[in-house]
């Protein structure tokens, strides 16, 4: 019970510090480092096939000192060789040897690597998916797809991984399966690596890999999004995550043959595209006709916190379920504020206790309110319900234990002021309730008004239907994008609070942990929804590229909630764009979107070129010698969505779109204009006379003479026909 409880405090988001980054992780007693380093290849040379394995090694080690390289006593410092994501390597080196690489023709950049962190059932039903009906159905449930898995392992032989009614992988599939045992792989699980952060196996040691493989493809136990898709696990991460593993792990599901790769990782701090290698290898993939999905982080809600933001990837942020799993606070004066709680027992006293609150009690201690062990030795907590607040460095599950240690019969635990209504189900060591910030506020005053405080917890178990849903979570990151304020980010939203998928450990001293499932939260769990849902989509429209994947999923998104109003953030005030990107993901309406904003390969360079970045810079993205001799604003690439800067001067930009609805359809143009902008679109009108047409509009944007400088406006274009609504989202900020 103890190991589970260590590894809550890396797989949940524990508050806006949860994720980090750290420089020089890997010194060792000879104070080498991991280096991430980029190289030119020689005379044009690609390194893509196994046959060139020799020529990239000896190309790749001509740049190492020759003190390394002619000495036999000294060990391989060579790290992972890359072939497809960029060309270049990682490597154990000092920092002065680096020094003397730098000297090399053909050295384009060496750094430290970054330590990259994880962020961190009934969602396909609440999606509108359904067994035997529908875009499911229609899909075959994802048949033929694999979905690579970049993350912390597999539990191989969790029943959410049976093979059973799948058919072998595609015959182009490439991978191998490196646990010991036979039976790991299968027809489901077709592939599974480590690499050498994960410590000689592919199995699971923390449980996330495990939970997002079976959110994006668990077989119909507690069915993931793409139940008939094939699984490839790259297990790249322990205790963290190393940045040189996870592009070895890119580059090998690229040459394995995926078709969707879902990475539920990411820094906390933006880098430059060219120096950013999860967008590197992103790039590469795409240009493979490979969907890449990754969670834009858990630094909500607070903006320019995104990861993963590259236009060429999904970024996907986080919302809730309908479905509660109801604990009840029931204080003395007969208030109710409900929460929840996993864990709910079913001998626990409804009797009314004692109830306190730390910071009251020791209002000079600024680690009370949160519940610190050394705060609760100094208060009389035996017996007693006691009120924690989340945060302090200490996590929920930790917080809880305290308060067990120390004799306290309950807790209620509420939500800081910046988290609001988002509350998170789960596995508690002693009888509790998550409660939001304002009903906390509540019981404090409760707590105030009254010399003997007392309350009580119930438990409801589930309660599925709250119409409020889907919210965006507090936790998920929001925009702008600093890298490309041109492009809007996140993309999309997806469930992400309380997700339950599979699990490798026991969580409540169960000796049957084959068949164990937990529910856990964060953008982590969103990202794999999406990439099932890619899968479900490449599966039904094989000739679909990634750029025409992801324009589907864009335009068909839900604004509404079950109430059929605007989904609102964690304060249960209507989102902003840069919360829920283009909305809420509706995989029924994605497969048959109309029409959609496709982008080729090549299209990105000049948008690269518009970034003012360096021939060389845009040469490392596009893996060869590029002369930036033309570009484009970044709101001029076809994306669908639209993010400008507006000033008084006027903008323009095109759009190109192309038919994959009916052969004969036309579309009528609704504007909805941001406030203090007027958008004319020429034509307004656009019919097509066949499939696969592609046809052309422009878009005008005007600033207002009495409109406020410094202020985001948000509004769209719907296109509407007979049959389809494709809405492209605009978001302004007015200079």
């Amino acid at each position: 019970m103890g190991y589970y409880f260590s590894m809550i405090s890396l797989i949940f988001l524990i508050s806006f510090h949860s994720l980090g980054i750290t420089f020089g992780a890997a010194f060792d007693q000879n104070d080498l480092e991991t280096y991430i380093v980029h190289v030119e290849a020689p005379n044009t040379q690609t390194f893509t096939n196994s046959e060139d394995d020799i020529d990239v090694e000896s190309w790749y080690n001509s740049f190492l000192p020759s003190i390394i390289t002619n000495s036999e006593n000294e060990p391989n410092r060579m790290v992972h060789s890359y072939r497809h994501v960029f060309k270049g390597f990682a490597t154990k080196l000092t920092s002065e040897e680096v020094k003397e690489m730098e000297k090399n023709e053909g050295f384009i950049s060496a750094r430290p690597e970054k330590v990259i962190s994880l962020h961190t059932t009934h969602s396909p039903n609440f999606l509108g998916l359904q067994q035997n009906f529908g875009f499911w159905n229609a899909s075959n449930y994802g048949k033929g797809i694999i979905i690579g898995i970049i993350d912390s392992g597999i539990k191989p032989d969790h029943p959410s991984f049976s093979d059973e009614g799948m058919p072998p992988p595609p015959g182009k599939w490439k991978g191998r399966c490196d646990f010991n045992f036979s039976s790991a792989c299968n027809n489901k699980l077709i592939g599974a690596r480590y690499f050498k952060s994960g410590r000689g196996t592919p199995l699971d040691e923390n449980g996330h890999g495990t939970h997002t493989a079976s959110t994006a493809a668990g077989n119909f136990v507690i069915a993931g999004i793409a139940p008939h898709a094939h699984l490839a696990v790259y297990k790249v991460c322990a205790t963290f995550c190393s940045e040189s593993d996870v592009i070895a792990a890119m580059d090998t599901a690229i040459e394995d043959g995926v078709d969707v790769l879902s990475i539920s990782l990411g820094s906390i701090f933006s880098s430059p595209y060219y120096d950013d290698n999860i967008a590197l290898g992103a790039f590469s993939a795409m240009e493979k006709g490979i969907f890449v999905s990754c969670s834009a982080g858990n630094l909500g809600p607070f903006n320019f916190y995104l990861s993963n933001e590259a236009p060429w990837i999904l970024t996907v942020g986080a919302s809730t379920l309908d479905r509660k799993i109801r604990a009840t606070a029931v204080l003395g004066n007969n208030e109710t504020f409900h929460g929840e709680l996993v864990f709910q027992p079913k001998n626990f006293s409804l009797a009314q206790l004692p109830l306190i609150y730390p910071a009251l009690l020791n209002s000079s201690d600024f680690l009370a309110p949160y519940c610190n062990p050394t705060s609760l030795n100094k208060t009389n907590v035996r017996g007693k319900i006691v009120l924690c607040v989340v945060g302090g460095g200490i996590t929920r599950i930790q917080q809880g234990q305290a308060v067990k240690d120390v004799g306290g019969a309950a807790m209620i635990l509420m939500n800081p002021r910046s988290w609001a209504n988002t509350t998170l189900a789960e596995v508690h060591v002693l009888p509790a309730t998550y409660l939001s910030y304002e009903d906390g506020q509540k019981i404090i005053n409760y707590i105030n008004s009254t010399a003997n405080p007392t309350a009580a917890i119930t438990f409801s178990g589930t309660i599925i239907g709250d119409v409020r849903n889907p919210v965006v979570a507090a936790f998920s990151s929001r925009g702008p994008s600093e890298l490309s304020p041109g492009i809007l980010k996140p993309d999309i939203i997806g469930p992400g609070v309380n997700i339950l998928a599979a699990w490798p450990f026991s969580i409540e001293n169960n000796t049957n942990t084959n068949s164990t499932f937990n529910i856990i939260s964060g953008t982590s769990m969103s990202c794999p929804h999406l990439s099932g849902v890619a899968a479900l989509l490449k599966s039904s429209h094989p000739d679909w590229s990634p750029a025409a994947v992801k324009s589907a999923i864009i335009t068909t998104a839900n604004l509404v909630n079950l109430e059929n109003k605007p989904i609102e953030d964690e304060t249960f005030l209507p989102a902003s764009i840069f919360a829920i990107g283009a909305g809420h993901v509706n995989p029924s309406r994605a497969n048959d979107p109309g029409f959609v904003y496709d982008i080729f390969p090549e299209e990105y360079f000049p948008y690269l070129c518009g970034l003012n970045y360096t021939n060389r810079q845009v040469g490392v993205i596009l893996q060869r010698k590029v002369n930036c001799s033309e570009s484009i604003p970044e709101a001029q690439l076809n994306y669908p969505s639209f993010s400008i800067i507006l000033q008084l001067t006027p903008k323009t930009y095109s759009r190109t779109v192309t038919n994959v609805g009916e052969s004969n359809e036309t579309y009528v143009l609704q504007v909805i204009s941001p406030p203090g902008v007027n958008v004319i679109v020429e034509p307004s009108t656009l019919s097509f006379t066949e499939l696969n047409e592609k046809l052309v509009y422009q878009v005008t944007f005007n600033r207002l003479a009495n409109s406020s400088n410094n202020t985001y406006v948000q509004g769209s274009l719907i296109w509407s026909s007979n049959k389809h609504y494709v809405r492209t989202p605009i978001v302004v900020r007015l200079a």
